[in-house]
């Protein structure tokens, strides 16, 4: 099995621990969150009560 130069480790680290941070970077800005008070702001109660 032929073995890799040290270059080549210190590059995939690097080309990996980049896509890693990318990936966690677009993960945290992609995900919309919407907190439950924003939700129920916007919902009405209407009571019908029939005596």
């Amino acid at each position: 099995m032929p073995q890799m130069a040290p270059i080549n480790w210190m590059w995939l680290y690097l080309f990996f621990s980049m896509l890693f941070m990318t990936m966690c970077v677009l993960n945290f800005f992609s995900f919309k969150y919407y907190p439950k008070y924003m939700l129920n702001k916007n919902k009405l109660v209407i009571k019908s009560w029939k005596w």
